[in-house]
């Protein structure tokens, strides 16, 4: 079929349905017939534990899209494809995406993409400019829908809430530090502990959180991450022994490595609270954590293999996905970890 030919990501938004609309209402202003790929890309591989929601979501995402278009093209030539891309394998960050795309588009010569401006696929937050940076290093065409974002205002009625549950949960977890450090039962400590965290709940909180919370999962997650210390202590008592064994040995079999992982967690919180994790245990460095890669430097093999079976990476599904999402394969098996150097590196 002769006429524009277009890629359409798909998200589940509140200007999806404009940039649908846009897509085929810009492509009968230049052209008498429409070709039009709406795909969705899934974060995660479709036989992860979050894969299956993920995919049926993306089902019916596609299936309310092409009606859309149907609708908006009243009758004129368009030819409609949807796709699901990533089911196997697993998309960490823009570059992924872009590069996905532009095989797409390249596989069905399309002549470009139409981006939602909200595009956040399983994140919280859009990825629109890094996306366009990665679509333009890829050499692909993009246009990003001129939506009004009518939602912005629906946005408004919510914003209290959600700069209350921000302030909330950065006083208490900041409270609770305080004390920590200081002593519960002394009442200037309880005093100025509560001043303290006020500040910083009034200063930090869009820092800390850059995405609304839930207020059931968020209670379910600290739930979690206390019972995920006692394991991440013993972690932390188990690489102190490993250590010490190797050093105290004549010969200290030490095998400094640089090795890369790439660990099935989300960025942001997740990824730090592994990354840290993973610094914390003896024998463990991590290195740099970028879009779900992370270079650690491991200090003996032990070290090393405990890294590649991922219990902290499973410990820390656990904290944020729930008990089900830690079922998952460790990075050895899916092929997500090697070593990269050694003491030359």
């Amino acid at each position: 079929m002769a006429g524009d030919r277009v890629l359409v990501p798909l998200s589940d938004t509140v200007t999806v349905r404009q940039t649908v609309s846009y897509a085929v209402r810009d492509a009968f202003e230049s052209a008498d017939a429409l070709e039009c790929h709406l795909v969705v890309a899934l974060p995660y591989e479709s036989d992860a534990p979050e894969g299956a929601r993920h995919l049926e979501d993306a089902d019916d995402l596609l299936a309310r899209a092409k009606n859309w278009v149907e609708e908006d093209a009243s009758g004129s030539a368009v030819e409609i494809e949807t796709a699901v891309l990533g089911a196997d394998e697993y998309l960490f960050g823009p570059r992924d995406y872009a590069e996905i795309f532009a095989a797409y588009a390249d596989e069905h010569d399309l002549d470009r993409v139409v981006l939602d401006p909200e595009y956040r696929p399983g994140v919280t937050s859009s990825m629109i400019q890094p996306l366009e940076r990665e679509l333009d290093a890829v050499g692909l065409a993009y246009d990003e829908a001129p939506v009004d974002r009518p939602a912005r205002h629906e946005r408004l009625v919510g914003d209290g809430v959600e700069r209350f549950d921000k302030l909330f949960a950065t006083f208490w977890i900041s409270f609770g530090f305080y004390l920590v450090l200081g002593d519960p039962t002394y009442p200037f400590d309880l005093v100025t502990g509560a001043a303290v965290a006020t500040i910083v709940a009034v200063t930090l909180s869009n820092v800390t959180f850059r995405f609304p919370l839930d207020r059931v999962q968020s209670p379910l997650r600290v739930l979690r991450f206390v019972i995920y210390i006692p394991y991440l202590l013993y972690e932390i008592v188990k690489a102190n022994i490993a250590v010490s064994a190797v050093i105290l040995r004549p010969s200290m079999p030490i095998e400094p490595t640089l090795t890369r992982v790439d660990a099935r967690v989300r960025s942001g919180l997740p990824l730090l609270a592994l990354a840290n994790s993973i610094t914390l245990t003896p024998g463990t460095l991590t290195v740099r954590a970028n879009d779900q890669h992370l270079i650690v430097h491991t200090l003996i093999p032990s070290a090393r293999e405990d890294l590649f079976d991922g219990g902290l990476e499973k410990g820390i599904r656990f904290v944020f996905y729930g008990r089900e999402s830690a079922a998952i394969a460790s990075p050895r098996e899916r092929g997500d970890a090697e070593i990269v150097g050694g003491d030359e590196v």
